[in-house]
Order: structure tokens, then C-alpha cells, then sequence
């Protein structure tokens, strides 16, 4: 049975949670593959909106096997507070499955992570500071503690002895903070495994054993493509693999399973914490982008800064994400602009950039001059109530398809409002 990929094609925050509600309908499985509790994705539930931090967005439909996946670093304490807001809410968390081979985030990452964004001062990355990038760290260095661990105390405990041989040396020594016993930890960790437990399972088998069976798969990443640790823009980018790629290594699941790979975008684009952005607009469209799209982070709060549609970045997420279709998230807000821009190419030390860069410097302010074309707009005409392709204002039809010849991708899927009815379905099958 086909399987699809959902990435986000730009810095994230491009409405994957809404897609996702939309379409993880048509599958059995949805898999969330890598990041924590860092990424926030927002779903609608009768006339509530409800946030996402590490639970699939699968988990709003009943017939669903919503699984966390081993590529995923798992705070217990969010973990658990995310479920009991869902059953608050009336939503079962039942059928929920947890990879054991995931990752802990311990109370020490949570540390390490402000300290050593305060370390950095102005060169700060720009993380949620929720202890990811350290657990990511530790894993990469043998020393992290798994979620099976929480299984068999006497290895809890050997690991975390490990593991505080030097964490409490960083905290005590460079950082001057709190240092951790093994005992404390154990006290507040260990009754974590009566929760964790029934929905434990080696998922690598559990997927590939539905696979078998004739089950589809949707797998939903968090952040984007230039968050990605390889390919975004480093190092102002995330500690996990977000493109489509990182779907098979944080699942288990061979790359032969997938046979579509789903790319979100914004109909403009933003960023949340620091790095560079060729396009973003620090006047007043920027500022009328923000307030009108509610441009602020769902975990933090943090304004997102805003810019106009980078047709450079959308290409260059195609080829490394192989992207099948695209879906255009809040069209609508561009009701509010008279024209719209679209950068086409970067203009960067007397050289064009129609790719993206090697050198991601070319992307820095004092470097990059965005290329624009402009388009017009539909000021002031509501396209929320919109259902047909053909029911969109003539401009808002041009743009879309002037996107699609840019980016190479045909746009399967426009969102012209938040709610899950406010969609235009062009093309799109699950199938």
C-alpha cells in the first residue's frame, strides 16, 4: 500500500498539523519521526484548537495507530501532560505507540540547553531551550538513555552514572549550575515506566509488519527543511534529520514503502529564532504578514518573522525532499497585501544565486539581494469561502500557478483559512 512523507518545504511553522488532520484520514498509521517537544503543531477539535507537542496529529482520529518513532527524543513529563490534555478533551490516547528505542530527555539537557544558548550571547541558535539538541548530543555520543530503559532500573541506573560523569562535570565546572544524583533522577524518572509501558512496542516491526499486511503509512515530520541538521542552514538549524530522508531512519521503514512525499508551504514564508532569511521584510508588510496570519510560535510564543515567498528555498526543498505534491498554506492572508513578491533568485557579492548557495554566508543580509518578481494581488477580496480552484479571484489563481511553474511541483492542496472545511483539493490522492 502507497505511504506518504509530510515535510515541511520551508523553516517550519508551515501548517503541517492542519494538513496533517486533513489527509492522515485516508491511512492507518500516522508516525511522527523525529524532533521533540520543540515543534508545535496546531488541530482543530470541534471548536477548540489544541496544540501538539510530541503526539502524532493522527490522534484525533479514532481508527488511527498514532506511533512516536525512534528518530524522536521524548520528555516523559511532556509526554504524559500531553495525554492527560487529550483525555480532558475526550480524545483516547489508547491506541498511542512509543518506540523504545526513542530517545530521554533528562532534566541536565533542559540545563545545558539555556546555558548554552546563553553562552553564545548575540550567536545564540535560537532553540526552544527544551533540552533537544543536548539529547540529540548524547545520543550521537553513546551516552543517552532510551525509553526501554525505563524498563530495567539497574541499567537506568548504570546509564545515568554514565551519563552524570560528565554532564555534572559541564554543569559544575563550566556552567557554575546544579549538579544531579543518580537517586534524585531515578526518584522522578522511574515512575515514569507505569505510564510509558503499555504503549511501548519495537515500532521498526511494528510498521514493517503492517506494511506486510496492507496498511499505509503517513509519516509527519516537524520543523522543515532548513531546519534540517544536514541540509538546512547551519547551524541555525534543528539536531534531527526533517527532511523526507529522515523518515525511513527514525521509523525503520525502507525507503521502497514510500511513494509519495508531501511538501507544506506557506503561501509567503517565515522563521522563528535566529539565522539568515534573504526575504524577510522588517517594515510594515512584515508586521501586517505577522498580525494577520497570527504569526507566533505555538510552543513559544515568539513572534515569527516574516518575508515573501522564496520560490529558491521551495526548489531546492523539491530536490532534496523529492517532493510529489506541495500544499499551500494561508493564501488567504495575502488578501491583505496590494501586490505580491516572489523571489526567484539571490544577487550576492556580484554573483546570482538561481540555486541555493554553497556558502550559506550569500545568505546574510550584508551579502544577499533578493531577485523579486511581482504579481498582483486580490486586496480585499475574502477567498476563505472558497471550496473550487476555479472560485479563487483570477489573481490568486495566477499566483498559484505562477508558484508551480517556479518551483517544478504542482500544488495539490491550498488552505485558504485555518479551519479543516477552509481547503481547495487540486489533484490530491493518497493514493
Amino acid at each position: 500500500m502507497p505511504s506518504t512523507v509530510l515535510v515541511g518545504a520551508q523553516w517550519g511553522d508551515e501548517g503541517k498539523g492542519k494538513v496533517t488532520d486533513l489527509i492522515s484520514g485516508d491511512y492507518d498509521f500516522v508516525v511522527r519521526y523525529q524532533g521533540g517537544n520543540n515543534a508545535g503543531h496546531t488541530v482543530i477539535h470541534g471548536d477548540k484548537k489544541l496544540a501538539l507537542r510530541l503526539i502524532p496529529s493522527g490522534i484525533m482520529y479514532d481508527h488511527i495507530t498514532p506511533v512516536i518513532g525512534n528518530g524522536c527524543v521524548i520528555d516523559p513529563r511532556v509526554l504524559i501532560n500531553e495525554m492527560k490534555m487529550l483525555h480532558g478533551e475526550g480524545i483516547s490516547t489508547d491506541k498511542l505507540v512509543i518506540s523504545c528505542d526513542a530517545h530521554l530527555i533528562m532534566p541536565y539537557h533542559i540545563d545545558l540547553d539555556g546555558a548554552a544558548e546563553t553562552r553564545l550571547g548575540k550567536h545564540e541558535i535560537g532553540t526552544t531551550k527544551n533540552g533537544i539538541g543536548p539529547a540529540y548530543k548524547d545520543k550521537a555520543a553513546r551516552t543517552g538513555i532510551r525509553v526501554q530503559d525505563l524498563l530495567d532500573e539497574h541499567i537506568f541506573r548504570e546509564k545515568l552514572e554514565t551519563a552524570l560523569s560528565y554532564t555534572n562535570l559541564v554543569l559544575g565546572k563550566v556552567y557554575g549550575m546544579k549538579t544531579y544524583t543518580v537517586d534524585e533522577i531515578c526518584e522522578e524518572y522511574l515512575p515514569f515506566a507505569d505510564v510509558i509501558r503499555p504503549h511501548m512496542a519495537e515500532t521498526a516491526q511494528l510498521l514493517n509488519t503492517a506494511l506486510a499486511q496492507g496498511k499505509n503509512i503517513l509519516f509527519e515530520g516537524a520543523q522543515g527543511t532548513l531546519l534540517d541538521i544536514d541540509h538546512g542552514t547551519y547551524p541555525f538549524v534543528t539536531s534531527s534529520a526533517c527532511c523526507a530522508g529522515g523518515a525511513c531512519t527514525g521509523s525503520g521503514v525502507g525507503p521502497k514503502a514510500i511513494s509519495k512525499v508531501l511538501g507544506i508551504s506557506k503561501a509567503y514564508i517565515t522563521r522563528v529564532g535566529s539565522g539568515p532569511f534573504p526575504t524577510e521584510l522588517k517594515e510594515e508588510t512584515g508586521d501586517l504578514l505577522r498580525d494577520v496570519g497570527g504569526e507566533y510560535g505555538v510552543v513559544t510564543g515568539r513572534k515569527r518573522r516574516c518575508g515573501w515567498f522564496d520560490a529558491v528555498i521551495a526548489r531546492y526543498a523539491a530536490d532534496v525532499n523529492s517532493l510529489t505534491d506541495m500544499a499551500l498554506t494561508k493564501l488567504d492572508v495575502l488578501s491583505a497585501v496590494d501586490t505580491i513578491k516572489v523571489c526567484v533568485g539571490y544577487e550576492a557579492d556580484g554573483k546570482r544565486y538561481d540555486y541555493f548557495p554553497m556558502q550559506h554566508s550569500a545568505l546574510y543580509p550584508k551579502h544577499v539581494k533578493p531577485i523579486y518578481e511581482e504579481l498582483p494581488g486580490w486586496k480585499g477580496q475574502d477567498i476563505t469561502g472558497c471550496r473550487t480552484f476555479e472560485s479563487l479571484p483570477a489573481n490568486a489563481q495566477s499566483y498559484v500557478k505562477y508558484l508551480e511553474e517556479r518551483v517544478g511541483v504542482p500544488m495539490s492542496i491550498i488552505a485558504v483559512g485555518p479551519d479543516r472545511d477552509q481547503t481547495i483539493f487540486r489533484g490530491w490522492s493518497s493514493r
